[in-house]
Protein backbone atom coordinates (compact mmCIF):
# COMPACT_ATOMS: atom_id res chain seq x y z
CA UNK A 1 0.00 0.00 0.00
CA UNK A 2 1.28 3.45 -0.93
CA UNK A 3 2.10 5.67 2.05
CA UNK A 4 0.24 8.98 1.55
CA UNK A 5 2.01 11.99 3.04
CA UNK A 6 1.48 15.74 2.87
CA UNK A 7 2.94 17.14 -0.34
CA UNK A 8 4.41 20.64 -0.47
CA UNK A 9 2.38 23.12 -2.50
CA UNK A 10 5.43 25.18 -3.43
CA UNK A 11 9.19 24.91 -3.60
CA UNK A 12 9.37 25.32 0.17
CA UNK A 13 11.24 22.43 1.77
CA UNK A 14 8.62 20.99 4.13
CA UNK A 15 9.44 18.28 6.64
CA UNK A 16 9.70 14.82 5.09
CA UNK A 17 9.86 12.98 8.41
CA UNK A 18 6.38 13.85 9.69
CA UNK A 19 2.92 14.76 8.44
CA UNK A 20 2.89 17.51 11.08
CA UNK A 21 4.72 20.57 9.82
CA UNK A 22 5.72 23.38 12.18
CA UNK A 23 5.73 27.05 11.34
CA UNK A 24 9.50 26.88 10.97
CA UNK A 25 9.08 24.57 7.99
CA UNK A 26 7.54 27.06 5.57
CA UNK A 27 7.08 30.70 4.65
CA UNK A 28 4.52 32.22 7.03
CA UNK A 29 4.36 35.67 5.46
CA UNK A 30 0.90 36.98 4.51
CA UNK A 31 1.41 39.53 1.72
CA UNK A 32 -2.35 39.75 1.02
CA UNK A 33 -3.25 40.68 4.61
CA UNK A 34 -3.71 44.29 5.74
CA UNK A 35 -1.95 44.22 9.14
CA UNK A 36 -3.87 47.18 10.56
CA UNK A 37 -7.18 45.33 10.02
CA UNK A 38 -5.98 41.86 11.00
CA UNK A 39 -7.06 41.06 14.57
CA UNK A 40 -5.70 38.18 16.61
CA UNK A 41 -8.54 36.72 18.73
CA UNK A 42 -7.72 36.79 22.43
CA UNK A 43 -9.56 35.41 25.44
CA UNK A 44 -9.18 38.83 27.08
CA UNK A 45 -11.62 40.17 24.48
CA UNK A 46 -14.41 38.31 26.30
CA UNK A 47 -13.73 39.63 29.79
CA UNK A 48 -16.42 42.10 30.76
CA UNK A 49 -19.25 42.42 33.25
CA UNK A 50 -22.12 40.26 31.92
CA UNK A 51 -25.60 41.66 31.37
CA UNK A 52 -28.05 40.81 34.12
CA UNK A 53 -31.40 41.37 32.40
CA UNK A 54 -33.60 38.41 31.48
CA UNK A 55 -32.68 36.79 28.14
CA UNK A 56 -35.12 37.95 25.45
CA UNK A 57 -36.41 35.05 23.34
CA UNK A 58 -38.74 35.30 20.31
CA UNK A 59 -40.66 32.19 19.26
CA UNK A 60 -42.00 31.58 15.74
CA UNK A 61 -44.32 28.76 14.64
CA UNK A 62 -45.36 27.56 11.22
CA UNK A 63 -49.08 26.74 11.08
CA UNK A 64 -52.34 28.70 11.09
CA UNK A 65 -54.57 25.79 12.08
CA UNK A 66 -56.88 26.26 15.07
CA UNK A 67 -55.13 23.34 16.74
CA UNK A 68 -51.62 23.97 15.52
CA UNK A 69 -49.11 21.57 17.03
CA UNK A 70 -46.14 23.77 16.17
CA UNK A 71 -47.92 26.56 18.08
CA UNK A 72 -48.59 24.21 21.00
CA UNK A 73 -44.88 23.28 21.09
CA UNK A 74 -43.98 26.97 21.04
CA UNK A 75 -46.44 27.75 23.85
CA UNK A 76 -45.05 24.90 25.95
CA UNK A 77 -41.54 26.16 25.16
CA UNK A 78 -42.51 29.66 26.29
CA UNK A 79 -43.65 28.30 29.66
CA UNK A 80 -40.34 26.49 30.10
CA UNK A 81 -38.34 29.56 29.08
CA UNK A 82 -40.28 31.72 31.55
CA UNK A 83 -39.40 29.20 34.27
CA UNK A 84 -35.75 29.58 33.22
CA UNK A 85 -35.94 33.33 33.81
CA UNK A 86 -36.42 34.50 30.22
CA UNK A 87 -38.66 37.17 28.77
CA UNK A 88 -40.56 35.71 25.84
CA UNK A 89 -42.66 36.84 22.90
CA UNK A 90 -44.63 34.61 20.54
CA UNK A 91 -45.29 36.02 17.08
CA UNK A 92 -48.70 35.18 15.55
CA UNK A 93 -48.27 34.93 11.75
CA UNK A 94 -52.00 35.22 11.03
CA UNK A 95 -52.43 37.99 8.48
CA UNK A 96 -48.76 38.13 7.46
CA UNK A 97 -48.68 38.63 3.66
CA UNK A 98 -46.45 36.67 1.33
CA UNK A 99 -43.00 38.15 0.95
CA UNK A 100 -42.86 40.83 -1.78
CA UNK A 101 -46.67 40.88 -2.18
CA UNK A 102 -46.62 44.23 -0.36
CA UNK A 103 -43.93 46.45 1.15
CA UNK A 104 -42.36 46.30 4.57
CA UNK A 105 -44.68 48.99 5.96
CA UNK A 106 -47.41 46.35 6.43
CA UNK A 107 -48.31 46.23 10.17
CA UNK A 108 -47.66 42.48 10.49
CA UNK A 109 -44.24 42.86 8.86
CA UNK A 110 -43.36 45.73 11.18
CA UNK A 111 -44.55 43.74 14.19
CA UNK A 112 -42.32 40.82 13.19
CA UNK A 113 -39.26 42.96 12.52
CA UNK A 114 -39.61 44.87 15.78
CA UNK A 115 -39.84 41.57 17.68
CA UNK A 116 -36.74 40.25 15.91
CA UNK A 117 -34.75 43.37 16.79
CA UNK A 118 -35.93 43.12 20.41
CA UNK A 119 -34.82 39.50 20.74
CA UNK A 120 -31.45 38.06 21.78
CA UNK A 121 -32.36 34.51 20.76
CA UNK A 122 -35.09 32.71 18.86
CA UNK A 123 -36.98 29.43 18.64
CA UNK A 124 -38.28 28.35 15.23
CA UNK A 125 -40.78 25.47 15.13
CA UNK A 126 -42.36 24.25 11.90
CA UNK A 127 -44.52 21.33 10.89
CA UNK A 128 -43.02 19.16 8.17
CA UNK A 129 -45.20 19.30 5.08
CA UNK A 130 -44.28 17.42 1.89
CA UNK A 131 -40.80 16.86 3.33
CA UNK A 132 -40.12 20.52 4.04
CA UNK A 133 -40.97 23.42 6.34
CA UNK A 134 -44.32 25.10 5.74
CA UNK A 135 -44.86 28.12 3.56
CA UNK A 136 -45.94 30.31 6.49
CA UNK A 137 -42.73 29.42 8.34
CA UNK A 138 -40.61 30.39 5.34
CA UNK A 139 -42.64 33.56 4.80
CA UNK A 140 -41.84 34.77 8.30
CA UNK A 141 -38.13 34.23 7.74
CA UNK A 142 -38.31 35.81 4.28
CA UNK A 143 -39.67 39.01 5.84
CA UNK A 144 -36.66 39.23 8.18
CA UNK A 145 -33.93 41.12 6.29
CA UNK A 146 -30.22 40.57 6.71
CA UNK A 147 -29.91 44.29 7.41
CA UNK A 148 -32.14 47.24 8.26
CA UNK A 149 -29.98 50.26 7.60
CA UNK A 150 -26.85 49.72 9.65
CA UNK A 151 -28.56 47.13 11.88
CA UNK A 152 -28.37 43.39 11.21
CA UNK A 153 -31.37 42.12 13.16
CA UNK A 154 -30.43 38.43 13.34
CA UNK A 155 -26.63 38.43 13.18
CA UNK A 156 -24.97 36.91 16.23
CA UNK A 157 -28.25 35.94 17.92
CA UNK A 158 -28.90 32.40 19.11
CA UNK A 159 -31.38 30.03 17.50
CA UNK A 160 -33.02 26.73 18.44
CA UNK A 161 -34.86 24.73 15.76
CA UNK A 162 -37.76 22.32 16.26
CA UNK A 163 -40.35 20.54 14.18
CA UNK A 164 -43.54 18.55 14.56
CA UNK A 165 -44.48 15.58 12.39
CA UNK A 166 -47.85 14.12 11.49
CA UNK A 167 -46.30 10.68 11.13
CA UNK A 168 -42.97 9.07 11.93
CA UNK A 169 -40.06 11.16 13.14
CA UNK A 170 -38.27 13.17 10.49
CA UNK A 171 -35.65 15.90 10.44
CA UNK A 172 -36.17 17.55 7.05
CA UNK A 173 -37.71 20.74 8.45
CA UNK A 174 -35.09 21.26 11.19
CA UNK A 175 -32.33 20.67 8.65
CA UNK A 176 -33.79 23.38 6.42
CA UNK A 177 -34.21 25.71 9.39
CA UNK A 178 -30.55 25.18 10.25
CA UNK A 179 -29.54 26.26 6.76
CA UNK A 180 -31.67 29.38 7.08
CA UNK A 181 -30.22 30.13 10.51
CA UNK A 182 -26.72 29.98 9.10
CA UNK A 183 -27.76 32.16 6.18
CA UNK A 184 -29.20 34.69 8.63
CA UNK A 185 -25.81 34.65 10.45
CA UNK A 186 -27.30 33.22 13.61
CA UNK A 187 -25.62 30.99 16.21
CA UNK A 188 -27.74 27.86 15.84
CA UNK A 189 -27.31 25.60 18.86
CA UNK A 190 -26.32 21.92 18.32
CA UNK A 191 -29.42 20.40 19.98
CA UNK A 192 -32.80 20.21 18.25
CA UNK A 193 -36.25 18.65 18.65
CA UNK A 194 -38.49 16.64 16.34
CA UNK A 195 -41.85 15.44 17.70
CA UNK A 196 -43.35 12.52 15.71
CA UNK A 197 -47.12 11.91 15.63
CA UNK A 198 -47.58 15.20 17.40
CA UNK A 199 -51.33 14.69 17.63
CA UNK A 200 -50.67 11.98 20.24
CA UNK A 201 -48.38 14.15 22.40
CA UNK A 202 -50.86 16.78 23.61
CA UNK A 203 -53.84 16.79 25.93
CA UNK A 204 -57.17 18.27 24.85
CA UNK A 205 -56.32 21.48 26.69
CA UNK A 206 -53.17 21.89 24.57
CA UNK A 207 -50.66 20.95 27.24
CA UNK A 208 -47.90 18.55 26.21
CA UNK A 209 -47.88 15.11 27.80
CA UNK A 210 -44.82 13.90 29.72
CA UNK A 211 -42.54 11.91 27.40
CA UNK A 212 -39.03 11.65 26.08
CA UNK A 213 -40.00 14.24 23.45
CA UNK A 214 -40.97 16.69 26.18
CA UNK A 215 -37.67 16.08 27.94
CA UNK A 216 -35.82 16.75 24.68
CA UNK A 217 -37.59 20.10 24.32
CA UNK A 218 -36.49 21.04 27.85
CA UNK A 219 -32.92 20.06 26.90
CA UNK A 220 -33.03 22.20 23.75
CA UNK A 221 -34.34 25.25 25.61
CA UNK A 222 -31.84 24.87 28.44
CA UNK A 223 -29.05 24.79 25.87
CA UNK A 224 -30.50 27.83 24.08
CA UNK A 225 -30.58 29.87 27.27
CA UNK A 226 -27.01 28.87 28.14
CA UNK A 227 -25.72 29.83 24.69
CA UNK A 228 -27.66 33.10 24.83
CA UNK A 229 -26.18 34.02 28.20
CA UNK A 230 -22.74 33.01 26.96
CA UNK A 231 -22.79 34.99 23.72
CA UNK A 232 -25.23 37.90 23.95
CA UNK A 233 -22.67 40.37 25.31
CA UNK A 234 -20.16 39.31 22.65
CA UNK A 235 -22.37 38.88 19.58
CA UNK A 236 -20.89 41.90 17.76
CA UNK A 237 -17.37 40.64 18.46
CA UNK A 238 -18.14 37.05 17.44
CA UNK A 239 -19.45 38.07 14.01
CA UNK A 240 -16.85 40.79 13.34
CA UNK A 241 -15.19 39.77 10.06
CA UNK A 242 -11.84 40.66 8.56
CA UNK A 243 -13.34 40.81 5.06
CA UNK A 244 -15.94 43.34 6.18
CA UNK A 245 -13.35 45.45 7.98
CA UNK A 246 -11.35 45.58 4.74
CA UNK A 247 -14.43 46.45 2.71
CA UNK A 248 -15.46 49.19 5.15
CA UNK A 249 -11.97 50.70 5.14
CA UNK A 250 -11.86 50.68 1.35
CA UNK A 251 -15.31 52.28 1.12
CA UNK A 252 -14.22 55.00 3.52
CA UNK A 253 -11.05 55.59 1.51
CA UNK A 254 -13.05 55.86 -1.72
CA UNK A 255 -15.43 58.39 -0.19
CA UNK A 256 -12.56 60.50 1.15
CA UNK A 257 -10.79 60.38 -2.22
CA UNK A 258 -13.99 61.43 -4.04
CA UNK A 259 -14.44 64.42 -1.71
CA UNK A 260 -10.86 65.51 -2.37
CA UNK A 261 -11.36 65.65 -6.14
Amino acid sequence: MTNLTNKPTSDTDLSTTSNLNTSADFDTSLPNIKPELFHVPDSADFKQTPSTHAPRILLLYGSLRTRSYSRLVVEESARILLAMGCEVRIYNPTGLPLADSTDESHPKVQELREAVQWSEGMVWCSPERHGAMTGIMKTQIDWIPLSIGAVRPTQGKTLAVMQVCGGSQSFNAVNQLRILGRWMRMLTIPNQSSVPKAFLEFEEDGRMKPSGYYLRIVDVLEELVKFTLLTRDHSDYLVDRYSERVETAEELMNRVNQKSL
